[in-house]
């Protein structure tokens, strides 16, 4: 199993490195920052230096990556690491940091070719390679194409993140609990927007680490609490926040750093609309008001004095005719609808799958409902689902329909004409790939249907993601040609978080109702570590 992920590895780095020379956003000018604060300056001064308005936003394992890799990157090109070379981006500077995000995937690999070894023996019948779940698996993480484009092209380093993730996980999946909670604890620390992901995490290891028995019913044993593995849990993930946090607490910039990774004046929506319930919210808002103008009940003065929201800007607005939304809703609407997964999950544990799904669906509450969600959070739902989708023909059936809405809606990020022909290509293989895997894993089962459909999905849902092909050409070749860049420049991205929008939502919503319909199954206690 290991042999074949490795060779899929290296066929994939290989595509890697063909796209050094393409687009990079300014996320890349953010990350050479991030190597020039960490490298030229005091851990004193990390979460105080503003030269760029690209300042140190992540928490402090991230901040000691980037120093790490600042050993290494002043090899090769000592300009970068200096604060003051705003924009630098020399041929070295380029190729450093393409490599580093390239390399640091490794621990992306490594995570899956774990995971696969937690599933099911393949089976030695002749058949082809993709109906394994393992070799499926590898190909839907290795060469996510959500992950390529926003690594390999726009630039970060979602891939060696994921890697984390995915290796809590596994670790979690194998009964090694405080091994797994020890690397979502370190996960938290280099990137925080995996919070959303925490309470899954926290009612799961209570409920089958710290609760060591169940009743006839399959209730927890209040009786059984574990004072000792609480306690376990506890002081190993403090433990790992005072190694993260504890030199900023020593030296009383805990409110500095926290002020950096949680800012609330960036507005509700990112420029480009995440595909959420908030685009809905604004469109619905937009047509509300034209309504309101042209019929009189809304004076159109009161546009001159309010932020459009559809400026592609990131800033704060208010809504004209629905009230507008302070982050506190986005708060409480993220955390009461996770409530009912949470309960469900301490009610019926259903081992390591209803963990994963307990994970997934708290990462679609925090990206339909969050504040100021990026559209690259879709990954969250994408990446975990792909564990299940492996496992479970229902499963299976909203994988297809996410992967392949969430992924479209990162086009937008590739907007350059040349990147153009490598998102559109990247985007068909692997979404073919998706669909002829999955019908060859679960051929078997009878899902016909009178009318023409894609694998798995029904004629409804098959007409949805045809719609994506007419919306892309609308947007890309179509509204550029009737001479509408100028006066609708914004159009073509709402249109496409509005459609987007409803396939995650649909999603999010469908496997909420396939996940609150399984029947409960006997708690999978950890094994005494």
């Amino acid at each position: 199993m290991a042999a074949y992920i490795w060779v899929v590895v290296a066929c994939l780095s290989t595509l890697k490195c063909l796209l050094i020379p393409s687009y990079r956003s300014t996320d890349f000018e953010v990350h050479r920052n991030w190597l020039a604060i960490t490298h030229s300056l005091p851990i004193s001064k990390w979460y105080f230096e503003d030269t760029s308005e690209w300042t140190l936003d992540y928490p402090p394992f991230f901040a000691w990556f980037e120093y790490l890799l600042s050993q290494i990157a002043v090899l090769f090109d000592p300009e970068m690491l200096k604060v003051n070379n705003l924009g630098y981006a020399s041929s070295a500077t380029i190729l450093f940091q393409r490599l580093s995000v390239i390399v640091t995937d490794l621990v992306l690999a490594y995570a899956v070719k774990e995971f696969c070894l937690t599933l099911p023996k393949p089976r030695e019948d002749g058949v082809r390679g993709w109906s394994q779940p393992g070799f499926t698996l590898s190909i839907l993480l290795v060469a996510n194409f959500g992950l390529l484009i926003i690594d390999h092209i726009h630039f970060q380093y979602n891939g060696f993140l994921f890697g984390l993730m995915l290796l809590s996980i596994t670790r979690i999946c194998q009964d090694r609990t405080l091994e797994g909670a020890f690397w979502f604890a370190v996960l938290l620390n280099f990137k925080h927007i995996y919070i959303y992901v925490a309470p899954a995490y926290f009612v799961y290891l209570l409920r089958t680490y710290c609760f060591t028995a169940s009743n006839k019913n399959g209730g927890v044993k209040w009786t059984s609490f574990s004072p000792v593995r609480f306690l376990c849990l506890g002081v190993l993930v403090i433990s790992v926040c005072a190694l993260s946090f504890g030199p900023f607490i020593a030296m009383d910039q805990l409110p500095q750093v926290l002020s950096r990774l949680f800012p609330f004046k960036r507005g509700l929506c990112h420029a480009y609309w995440a595909p959420n319930f908030w685009a809905l919210y604004n469109v619905a808002d937009k047509a509300l008001t034209v309504v309101g103008v042209k019929t009189g009940v809304v004076s159109g003065d009161v546009l001159k004095h309010k932020a459009s929201m559809t400026a592609g800007l990131v800033q704060e607005f208010e809504h004209t005719v629905l009230p507008s939304v302070p982050p506190i809703a986005t708060f409480a609407l993220t955390g009461l609808t996770m409530l009912p997964s949470l309960l469900h999950l301490w009610r019926y544990p259903g081992g390591p799958k209803g963990f994963i799904r307990s994970i997934t669906l708290c990462a679609f509450s925090s990206f339909i409902f969050g504040w100021h969600v990026h559209e690259k959070a879709v990954l969250l739902m994408i990446v975990p689902l792909s564990l299940l989708a492996v496992q479970s023909f229902k499963d299976a059936q909203v994988f297809l329909l996410l992967s392949t809405v969430g992924h479209f809606s990162l086009f937008p990020l590739l907007f350059t004409p040349a990147e153009t022909p490598i998102k559109v290509c990247l985007m068909i293989a692997y979404t073919s790939f998706c669909f002829v895997s999955m019908d060859s894993c679960y051929r078997p089962i009878n899902y016909t249907f009178s009318l023409p459909h894609l694998p798995l999905l029904n004629p409804i849902d098959t007409m949805y993601i045809v719609g994506l092909v007419p919306l892309y050409v609308y947007c890309d070749i179509i509204h550029p040609i009737l001479g509408l860049s100028q006066t609708l420049a914004f159009l073509p991205l709402l249109l496409m978080s509005v459609y987007c929008s409803v396939g995650v939502i649909y999603s999010w919503l469908r496997l909420y109702w396939t996940t609150l319909k399984r029947g409960g199954t006997k708690v999978e206690h950890s094994k005494q570590e």
